[in-house]
């Protein structure tokens, strides 16, 4: 992929990192992603592990929910092994259990993530919904978050190494729309509550399913940073040392990942050297179409004020 890619060029590279391959029965394979350094992205992993469960289910079930632990930070650069376990089929729902692995230099294999999904067949029931869609500006009203990333950049530049500037102004598949200000954006601290607009930069298959590995995927974006705002600390600025612990997604209704969806999150606690935060997302109908939480470690780094 050249150093410009295009935008389509983007989400195609997003459709190959999530599209996993089968090895075996119920083994598959995630590919890492090109020119990846350090950690794998968490939601990297949790969309790889959904796609291979959902590549394991059969008879029109459809995932509902996913839960997730995480259990070491991967590595870049290697491929990530997911081996599913059959754990119930019935009429109506099925159970997958799915364990990310990863090979050591020595052959030994460390697992970094445990992820359970529950699948339906879609069905007519009781309806209700009391989520109403926050009354915030419409995408096309506010600056993308790679133009206030340039801004902040040029800025900060002197802080930055070149590999920090590199991840940071780094293209990016998914596009995002910030309404507030996130905690790389801001060091006065503020209530804990962020809405960001997200979508892919370019059209997506009609797969139903790897829309909902691609909002999987966003779903790890601003959610654990959303319990820093009232602390004022950044991990871009080198104040926090954090990783996501465990990660829970409810899909309540279809919806396409190439078309605005509104991210609102919350963060109602954080203390012990964690964080919980939780999500709600919606589309531009106002329709509530997925929930999300997490629970993150949040350390202040040590000598930073």
């Amino acid at each position: 992929m050249s150093d410009n890619p295009s935008p389509a060029q983007l989400v195609s590279g997003l459709v190959r990192l999530l599209t996993v391959e089968k090895r075996a029965a119920d083994i598959f394979a995630g590919s890492p992603q090109k020119g990846g350094i350090g950690r794998v992205f968490g939601g990297q992993v949790l969309a790889q592990a959904l796609q291979a469960a959902q590549a394991s289910v059969e008879g029109g079930k459809t995932a509902h929910s996913l839960h997730a632990y995480f259990l070491r930070g991967g590595k870049e650069g290697i491929p990530i092994e997911y081996r599913i376990a059959r754990d119930f089929d019935g009429r109506s729902f099925a159970n997958r259990r799915v364990v990310a692995t990863q090979e050591n230099e020595d052959g030994s294999s460390t697992p970094i993530l445990n992820l359970t999904a529950s699948f339906q067949i879609p069905e007519q029931g009781l309806e209700h919904i009391d989520a109403a869609m926050p009354d915030v500006e419409g995408p096309e009203e506010l600056k993308s978050d790679m133009e206030m990333r340039r801004t902040m950049a040029d800025r900060i530049g002197d802080k930055l190494s070149d590999a920090q500037r590199a991840l940071m102004l780094r293209p990016r598949p998914i596009e995002m729309r910030t309404i507030d200000r996130l905690h790389w954006m801001n060091s006065d601290p503020k209530e804990p509550r962020a809405h960001s607009w997200f979508k892919t930069a370019a059209a997506l298959p009609d797969d139903p399913a790897l829309h909902r590995a691609v909002i999987t995927y966003a779903s790890d974006y601003t959610l654990l940073g959303t319990s820093a705002l009232p602390h004022g600390l950044s991990w871009m600025r080198g104040e926090l040392v954090g990783a996501s612990l465990d990660h829970a997604i409810w899909f309540h209704r279809e919806a396409r990942a190439d078309e605005w969806l509104l991210y609102a999150t919350d963060a109602p606690w954080s203390g012990n050297g964690r964080g919980f935060n939780r999500g709600r997302i919606f589309n531009r109908n106002g329709e509530l179409v997925a929930s999300v939480a997490q629970e993150g470690m949040m350390r202040r780094r040590k000598g930073k004020s």
